[in-house]
């Protein structure tokens, strides 16, 4: 029997194609896009104040999600790629840190509702966004806690170097930080291009765009981690396959300001550290809320993978 191979092959990019466009359009409409209103209901059982804002910044309109009392430090939320603040769902309806900490989350340019569908490829303007949006909050003279994961762990990195006075703890959860140290769908390529971008959901758009520049933008933060003041903890799964270990050592050989440094490999975890770990990122916010902010020190836990994946990055 005679096998036409191209032709197969064709059928099956185009049948994958397909998927994952459908994929990514359940996943835009199906969850990671909560509206006002819809916000408000979900965290109603807090019994505090909830606001649903928008914040325009120097760069782009951001929506975001209170939620505490003022008198609190403040946790920050940055999801990754592609999602929106309700990633954080869970940790916002959380009673036991709301008794600790006001929380913030938000949408990302391009993402939920912050212009989605329009990605902002420049860490550096979103960190201007999301930096304008705490001071417009009033929260310079409270304990501001960043807990950024995947994407939004660069992201927040990328706000504690170009605004040290505003952060005192930085919590970076399976983030991406070293230039190309990170795995790239097949998809990200043919779906970026003009001809089949307009197809891709809004999310997954503005996801591939910034996949795209995340070596660039890596690059352009190498010299800025020295800058980095606050009290950083640094999380990453061994077995992740997405945003590989040695993203956490390249960001601990070169955080060599921070008041304090954790770094903690956490052995067979892959990626989804916000479902397979979650008392190990609550344990993380608690050590920043509670630390001394006069203590100094390093504390790089054991770590037995340390020498299979070497940073080598310099």
């Amino acid at each position: 029997m005679n096998i036409d191979i191209s032709r197969f092959l064709r059928k099956r990019w185009l049948f994958l194609l397909v998927l994952a466009l459908g994929v990514g359009y359940f996943y835009e409409y199906a969850e990671f896009r909560l509206t006002d209103d819809e916000w408000t209901a979900r965290l109603s059982h807090t019994n505090v104040a909830v606001e649903v804002g928008y914040h325009q910044g120097p760069n782009r309109r951001v929506r975001y999600v209170t939620v505490g009392r003022d008198t609190l430090p403040l946790v920050v939320f940055l999801h990754g790629a592609p999602s929106s603040s309700a990633f954080w769902t869970g940790f916002l309806g959380d009673s036991s840190l709301l008794e600790r900490a006001a929380i913030l989350a938000v949408d990302r340019p391009g993402y939920g509702f912050s212009g989605l569908g329009r990605p902002e490829i420049s860490v550096q303007k979103q960190a201007a966004d999301i930096a304008s949006l705490l001071r417009k909050l009033d929260l310079k003279h409270r304990r501001i806690i960043l807990h950024g994961s995947s994407y939004g762990g660069t992201v927040a990195a990328r706000i504690a170097m170009d605004h040290p006075e505003l952060i005192d703890g930085l919590l970076l959860q399976s983030a991406s930080m070293a230039p190309g140290r990170e795995k790239t769908f097949w998809i990200t390529y043919p779906t970026s291009h003009w001809s089949l971008s307009w197809l891709v959901p809004g999310a997954l758009h503005t996801a591939n765009t910034e996949k795209l520049n995340h070596r660039a933008q890596l690059e352009a933060m190498a010299d800025g981690w020295a800058h980095i003041r606050a009290r950083t903890i640094i999380l990453h799964g061994t077995d992740d396959w997405l945003i590989f270990p040695d993203n956490a050592y390249y960001a601990c050989d070169r955080l060599t300001g921070t008041r304090e440094l954790i770094q903690h490999m956490v052995g067979g975890r892959a990626h989804d550290l916000l479902w397979t770990e979650p008392e190990l990122l609550r344990h993380s916010l608690d050590y920043l809320l509670q630390a001394d902010p006069d203590s100094a020190g390093v504390k790089a836990l054991p770590d037995p993978d340390r020498e299979r994946f070497p940073s080598g990055l310099r």
